[in-house]
């Protein structure tokens, strides 16, 4: 697999010359990395308007996922959520000149929102049907999709997020279906999912029938922070490949980090031996979680390379299992008062996964917490999110919030279950939820 944007910038470093262009460092070493921070000098390409190094990286990554195309993007997938949702705008607004609606789970990423308001785009929720509730969880039934799109005539698109941040799959295959039954392409926010395109099979959704689906490389992969992808389908709709490069722009920098570029890179070459990686990570995982399990604990979630801790079934909080976790140097990705949740990956040793372990062994089991957290009923929609999002705000505590608008993100990242995202009417039990999640403040419409 070539390397085309890596050996590029190290022939450039070693030739030595006069860097009388940005950035201002020139190369000279302040933290480490700055020989190989270029910006877009002849024969570096350009990003949004690539015909170089950048488009033949591309295209290794795109023969390595499998899609039609496949985009870098050096600002996360922040920036290929709100291309997405632009390109299904642009594409409905070919057939018609109503408001486009997008159907989307409601545990979506405040990239989402925001993309949403910019563009004038309708969202309508897609309610979670799990039993069990989590502000991260939504899961949705292809029977309810379908429901869902029967009532909705002007729907332009749907949007799940799949893995979510506790690791719950969604069945993307049958939503696949039941949007394309619709004339209606699947959006997938596979942030958390780089690497299942190297399963065996693939649990891709650009292998199980999403039309444009965006994975953060970094989360999983050995990539730079902010490195990101776009897939667009094979059999997208054209829209897709002639506007894509435009989308990104639209919303990105115009001064991409090479840095970051470089390690979307490299990471090509990992990428052919990652099969093999992964499987040798899934066995010790595996056999983590059999050791953990006759311990008394309690997983949640089917996304391989994901440990979601069920803490509260263990008698504790998923902050108290975390701050056991880093007393002892033990850092985790993320708790709530239910969950704990830790990311391995092939690049964490035996003795990482031998740490955490013996961290969580030290907790005694106690009986199960209560189950205290509130029922969720979906909010009254009382302004739109675009109004709610750009009015004139203040901030109440959340005991003075009943009755009013929200008018902020609270708890949309991770992709999370907002209790009231903006323009909904906090009630008495929204405010319930949002005190079980720690949340003491919110921000409101003005009046």
């Amino acid at each position: 697999m070539t390397t085309p944007i890596c050996d590029f910038i190290h022939r450039y470093a070693a030739e030595n010359t006069a860097r009388l262009h940005m950035p201002g460092h020139k190369g000279v070493d302040f933290t480490g990395c700055e020989w190989a921070d270029i910006t877009e000098i002849g024969g570096a390409d350009s990003l949004y308007a690539p015909g170089g190094i950048i488009a033949e990286s591309e295209e290794n990554a795109r023969s390595l996922f499998g899609a039609g195309q496949t985009l870098y993007s050096t600002e996360g997938s922040s920036q290929c959520i709100r291309a997405m949702v632009h390109l299904c705008a642009l594409a409905f607004r070919e057939k018609s000149s109503a408001r486009p609606v997008i159907l989307a789970g409601r545990n979506a990423h405040k990239a989402f929102l925001t993309a949403a308001a910019l563009l004038d785009v309708e969202v309508k929720w897609l309610w979670p049907e799990n039993k069990a509730f989590s502000l991260c969880r939504c899961d949705i039934s292809p029977e309810g999709l379908s429901a869902a799109l029967a009532e909705t005539p002007r729907a332009a698109a749907v949007y799940v997020t799949s893995p979510d941040y506790l690791g719950n799959c969604a069945d993307i295959a049958a939503l696949a279906r039941c949007a394309h039954e619709k004339g209606v392409p699947l959006l997938v926010d596979n942030a958390h999912g780089a690497y299942l395109a190297f399963l065996s099979p693939s649990r891709h959704p650009m292998a199980l029938g999403a039309d444009l689906c965006c994975d953060s490389a970094h989360k999983t992969l050995p990539v730079l922070t902010g490195g990101a992808y776009l897939h667009i389908a094979k059999g997208a709709a054209p829209v897709f490949y002639e506007r894509a490069r435009e989308a990104m722009a639209l919303f990105g920098s115009t001064s991409p980090s090479y840095l970051i570029l470089r390690s979307l890179d490299r990471a090509n070459r990992y990428l052919e031996n990652l099969p093999e990686r992964l499987t040798g990570t899934r066995r010790r995982l595996s056999a983590l979680k059999e050791r953990l399990t006759e311990k008394g604990w309690a997983f949640c979630g089917d996304e391989p390379l994901k440990l979601t801790l069920d803490a509260r079934n263990y008698g504790y909080t998923g902050a108290q299992v975390g701050a056991c976790l880093e007393g002892q140097g033990v850092v985790y990705e993320y708790a709530d008062p239910d969950f704990l949740v830790l990311m391995p990956s092939p690049q964490n040793t035996e003795e990482d996964l031998l740490r955490a372990e013996a961290a969580l062994s030290s907790l005694e089991k106690r009986p199960p917490l209560p189950d205290r957290l509130p029922p969720f009923r979906p909010p009254r929609q009382a302004l739109s999110l675009r109004q709610a999002l750009f009015s004139p705000r203040e901030a109440v505590a959340l005991k003075d919030a009943p009755g009013r608008v929200a008018a902020s993100l609270a708890l949309s990242c991770p992709p999370a279950l907002s209790p009231a995202v903006p323009g909904e009417l906090i009630s008495r039990d929204t405010a319930r939820v949002y005190a079980y999640y720690g949340i003491e403040q919110v921000d409101v419409v003005k009046k």
